[in-house]
């Protein structure tokens, strides 16, 4: 008997060789909905960090999974720089009103307005500024936990952190002092004033999301897929067009089929050429990418690893 004699293994599907066992999928939200629930568990006061992105809205799916049908045990917050793509924002608050869940939006303009911090220039990118209203707003509501969807594949400082990341009375990250988490076990003490990042999808990739993005046919904004949009060209990036992207005199403005792989600030984030109109696509498309979402995509990123470890330690997302 050869190879082609052999059975197929079980959840291989012939039109797509590509696709992972459907129990991976099964794993990776198993551990996501249990991280959940110790989160809900060992924590007093828990908030989920929700954008609209596609990342922040499986927590979601994955929330109602571990706790429906009652309500989620922690509210819902946004920490909005202002500059947030208006798409984004109309699903955010479509998704949060249809849950019926609470959700709470903090304003990087507030958090100017008061002095707490302070713009270098007008055309200054506010994305690393939202640590700032980050942990004002944990301050203020005294949240202990605040769970995201921050991925280890995501780029190199992520990887460095724990399911469980403890951040000190000051909001500061140090990777140095890791807890460790042998056998799924997560230490969850805290003294007043300190807090932990939670994140659930740490063992998840790109490829991971997009394929339960599939299967639980989850809704997403439109930028996400291939449309048509004006956008600069500068070297191998491509720029929105919007008041917060200020071009240079030699950048001419053309209308390309393009989609985000990310949708964080307008001010850091660029589209990529694209024909993937539908999350199969989509996938398509992923299995083949040579660099990261973040890589790609993300303006901010394109400084050293050193530059978002340094955001991080200083109580960025």
């Amino acid at each position: 008997m050869d190879s082609s004699d052999l059975p197929p293994p079980p959840g291989f599907d012939p039109a797509s060789p590509a696709l992972p066992p459907a129990r991976h999928l099964d794993n990776l939200e198993s551990e996501a909905i249990y991280i959940l629930r110790e989160t809900a568990a060992e924590f007093s006061n828990p908030v989920l960090l929700f954008s609209g992105g596609k990342d922040s809205t499986i927590l979601l799916r994955l929330a109602e999974k571990a706790f429906r049908p009652g309500k989620f045990p922690f509210p819902l917050l946004h920490v909005d720089t202002g500059q947030n793509f208006p798409e984004v924002i109309a699903f955010r608050d479509h998704i949060a009103a249809q849950l019926g869940e609470r959700l709470i939006v903090r304003m990087v303009q507030d958090s100017i307005d008061r002095g707490r911090i302070r713009l270098k220039s007008k055309d200054q990118s506010r994305n690393a500024l939202q640590s700032v209203t980050l942990l004002d707003a944990i301050a203020e509501f005294e949240f202990d936990a605040c769970i995201g969807g921050a991925r280890r594949d995501e780029e190199k400082a992520r990887a460095k952190e724990r399911i469980f990341s403890f951040r000190n009375s000051f909001g500061q990250w140090d990777p140095r002092h890791q807890r460790p988490e042998l056998w799924s076990l997560y230490n969850g003490r805290l003294d007043k004033g300190e807090h932990m990042r939670v994140f659930p999808l740490s063992n998840w990739t790109e490829i991971d999301v997009w394929r339960y993005i599939q299967r639980e046919k989850l809704a997403l904004p439109p930028l996400y897929y291939a449309h048509e949009r004006p956008v600069a060209v500068r070297g191998s990036m491509l720029l929105p067009i919007s008041e917060f992207v200020p071009l240079r005199e030699n950048e001419e403005i053309e209308t390309r089929v393009v989609r985000f792989r990310t949708v964080g600030d307008i001010s850091c984030t660029s589209p990529v050429e694209s024909n993937a109109a539908t999350v199969e696509d989509v996938i398509a498309e992923t299995l083949i990418a040579s660099l990261s979402e973040r890589g790609a995509t993300r303006l901010d990123d394109q400084a050293s690893e050193a530059s978002m470890e340094e955001r991080k330690r200083a109580g960025y997302f």
